[in-house]
């Protein structure tokens, strides 16, 4: 079952080793898929490198997804090296400091403008780009968070963000059925990643979220990445459009 050999899977977003996309990218590639893998700038090629050569990556590029001239260079390499890409795993996210840190109703349209296109419309782009390149199907992935539909103190403008992206996936997936290219949403609970940590007082968030789960445990980017290689998988083909939650319970509890 969920046998990825030869199969292509691009990821986008791993950052360090706690990163959710790094846990993706490890399953992913321990079923057998051949990675691509990005980093966003000269500063996180340090940390990203070695751990895409530890999965033998046979890609490894810089990307800013504002950045049209790296989106068409790494496009134009996957389309060189493989012809072809099965998966895509977008696990990026971005809000100004000033604008996550205060009410939602005082974000300025410029941050929220900003947090809006790297979070929600580069997986647009992204699903663009690949859709060319998965003529047989394929499987399209983004990371959101339950604060889509819940207010999650802290979690401010990044609320409406992931509500858009959770509707933006439903749209795609819609678009994209009858090309049998899937398109999802993977919402983990609360989990200690470096970007989570830009969120106020999330260790105490981290800590009420254990204690109200039904299993007791936060996910883990094992869990969300056990959970991407079955999506990515042709026995979960006829499966698209869902939000995903991941969090051992946590988001069935009142």
């Amino acid at each position: 079952m969920f046998q990825m050999r030869g199969k292509k899977a691009l990821v986008i977003g791993v950052a360090n080793d706690s990163s959710i996309a790094w846990g993706c990218a490890k399953a992913l590639r321990a079923q057998g898929a051949d990675l691509a893998i990005t980093y966003l700038n000269e500063k996180a090629e340090p940390f990203v490198r070695p751990l895409a050569e530890e999965l033998e990556a046979e890609i490894v590029m810089p990307l800013d997804v504002q950045d049209n001239a790296q989106t068409d260079a790494l496009f134009h390499e996957i389309a060189r090296k493989w012809g072809r890409l099965d998966t895509l795993l977008h696990s990026i996210a971005f809000a100004p400091r000033e604008d996550l840190h205060g009410r939602v109703i005082d974000c300025s349209a410029e941050g929220f403008c900003v947090a809006m296109d790297v979070s929600v419309h580069s997986f647009l782009r992204m699903i663009r780009r690949c859709e060319p390149l998965m003529p047989d199907g394929g499987t399209c992935m983004t990371v959101s968070f339950q604060g889509s539909t819940k207010v999650v103190e802290h979690y401010n403008m990044m609320g409406p963000v992931k509500a858009a992206l959770e509707s933006a996936v439903r749209y795609a997936a819609a678009e994209l059925g009858p090309k049998g290219i899937s398109v999802h949403a993977l919402s983990p609970g609360p989990l200690r990643t470096r970007a989570a940590s830009g969120i106020a007082e999330f260790d105490e968030l981290l800590d009420a979220a254990a204690q109200r789960a039904p299993t007791h445990h936060l996910a883990t980017i094992e869990d969300v990445g056990a959970y991407a290689a079955f999506l990515a998988s042709a026995e979960a083909a006829n499966v698209t459009g869902g939000v995903h939650q991941i969090d051992g319970g946590y988001s069935i509890v009142a």
